[in-house]
């Protein structure tokens, strides 16, 4: 029997996470019975002490909030697109030891903009300014020919994204989160923000709107998905990021690609299970 491997989601709070159920099916579909995933609550604080007590057994990790940034000082090497982004979702253990970061959101965003037909745009309007947001920036840069208008809170989020901007080679026009109800008309919006962040919204919902991307997977839908839905425009998912940028992750610490079909259908059966 072969030794053991192992690989994890770390996050707080973590205890809503969906990885565990993506990456355990992978790994039955795959016939990996010797690897297991499972999920810790670490926070900022505790991540330099978890990641240090690791041993050989360990593949790889997956990182969501707040740890995509917390990551990058703990790494021996970063992929050219989690530098440009200054995020981490990913991270894999080489057999000596080194510690590679990788984003694999940016590409998950355009996988699953693409799945539903969304092959270019002319402009888009993304809200938040969290790592998600930077990600979704430097996802755009393959979807969206014109500029990109975010809405932010505070002085301090709206350099951030100028100065991301700057670093991606985008136009990015920035603008208060007061004014997020003017993003809507846009033909493709991206949500990156918390559950119920964008509830007040739902009455801004145009006639005929274009494309909405919120990244939320729990509750699903959102409020302003469901208002978004019922007045015909296309709606995509966080579910759908979620399976796309984990297909990339298995790959990454298995050698072997993810099975997309069998990934998402765990995650929504998971899904239908807590409604």
């Amino acid at each position: 029997m072969k030794d053991p491997r192992r690989a994890a989601v770390l996050g707080s709070p973590i205890a809503h996470s969906l990885s565990p159920v993506l990456h355990r099916a992978a790994y039955e579909v795959l016939g990996l019975e010797t690897w297991t995933y499972d999920a810790f609550d670490v926070d900022e604080a505790g991540l330099p002490d978890f990641v240090g007590g690791l041993d050989a057994s360990w593949a790889g990790l997956s990182l969501t909030m707040p740890l995509k940034r917390a990551i990058l000082p703990l790494l021996d090497e970063v992929s050219p697109t989690a530098a440009e982004v200054d995020a981490v979702n990913t991270v894999v253990f080489g057999a000596d030891g080194r510690r590679t970061g990788d984003n694999t959101d940016v590409p998950g965003l355009v996988a699953a903009l693409r799945e539903r037909g969304v092959e270019r745009v002319d402009s888009a309007a993304v809200f938040g300014a969290g790592a998600t947001a930077m990600s979704t920036m430097a996802a755009l840069r393959s979807v969206c020919d014109g500029p990109v208008r975010a809405y932010v809170r505070g002085v301090l989020r709206a350099q951030e994204m100028f100065e991301a901007g700057e670093r991606l080679g985008i136009e990015i026009q920035v603008r208060p989160w007061e004014d997020a109800h003017k993003g809507l008309d846009y033909p493709l919006v991206v949500s990156t923000t918390p559950k119920g962040a964008t509830d007040h919204l739902v009455d801004g919902v145009p006639a005929t709107p274009g494309v909405l991307f919120d990244v939320v997977y729990d509750p699903w839908p959102t409020a302003l998905a469901a208002a978004w839905s019922q007045a015909g425009g296309t709606v995509v998912g966080g579910l759908d990021l979620l399976v796309h940028q984990a297909v990339l992750q298995v790959e990454a610490m298995t050698g072997r690609p993810g099975p997309l079909k069998e990934m998402r259908a765990a995650g929504e059966a998971a899904l239908a299970a807590r409604n």
